[in-house]
């Protein structure tokens, strides 16, 4: 079935990006893949040829606002309407807060929250103008809870919960619905940089479900997120997609 418009998702050539990228695909969405890496963008063009020109690529680093603003407006323009974001983009560091540099700090800020706001702020600008859409900003279960060596990584993301909440009251008088997922988990290129096989032992330990999730599972969430028929009541919320790990309680009993 034909969706009628345009996504954007940044860190669109990876990990969970590369997932919600082909699953909107699939539905019948056209596609924007927003990436800064350029040997993903090529890898990702080639697996996803077969959906054509429904699909376009474009190079972007989110913490660049120049950049930002040229991509979203040459989407709306030539992809158009616009009417979705996934801000995916993201990037992590598993650190003892002593150990954290304000450098380190900053620059996961930049990318994860101010990235995500300069994203939804640009895309807000378009839709506004054509009849609204809907927002879905990539959180994670270290924004909600005090995870061990997450003081810049678990900051940017409860900034980003935060974020989420605020947008969602000031565009709603455009039609615009912010919402954002958290995932916990999840096998990508990301998390398997920044798990040790210690930590990935814990983490499978604390979540009910005993497994670390596939990018594909945070991609259904995320599509219902954006799908006007099936969730236009829904805005301002932060939907844990985390295998119960933030349910929490005692398991293993």
């Amino acid at each position: 079935m034909s969706k009628t418009g345009s996504v954007i998702v940044t860190g669109g050539a990876s990990g969970i990006g590369l997932a919600v990228v082909e699953e909107l695909l699939n539905e019948g969405w056209r596609v924007v893949a927003a990436d800064v890496v350029p040997a993903n963008i090529e890898t990702a063009r080639a697996a996803l040829s077969a959906f054509g020109d429904r699909v376009s690529f474009e190079l972007m680093d989110v913490s660049d606002e120049a950049q930002v603003s040229d991509v979203v407006a040459r989407a709306a323009r030539d992809s158009g309407p616009l009417k979705g974001v996934v801000n995916s983009a993201g990037i992590a560091r598993d650190i003892p807060a002593l150990e954290t540099s304000a450098e380190v700090f900053r620059k996961i800020l930049d990318v994860n929250l101010i990235g995500t706001f300069l994203v939804a702020r640009e895309a807000a600008k378009v839709m506004k103008e054509t009849g609204g859409g809907s927002i879905v900003n990539i959180a994670s279960v270290s924004g909600l809870l005090g995870n061990l060596g997450r003081s810049a990584y678990g900051s940017s993301k409860g900034g980003v919960v935060m974020l989420t909440k605020i947008l969602a009251v000031e565009f709603a008088a455009f039609n615009i619905r912010v919402n954002a997922i958290a995932p916990g988990p999840v096998e990508t290129p990301l998390v398997k940089a920044v798990h040790t096989d210690e930590a990935r032992a814990v983490w499978t330990d604390r979540v009910p479900l005993r497994r670390y999730a596939q990018p594909s599972e945070m991609a259904g969430a995320i599509a219902f997120l954006l799908d006007e028929a099936k969730s236009s009541y829904v805005t301002g919320q932060t939907i844990a997609v985390d295998g119960g790990f933030t349910a929490g309680g005692l398991i293993g009993l």
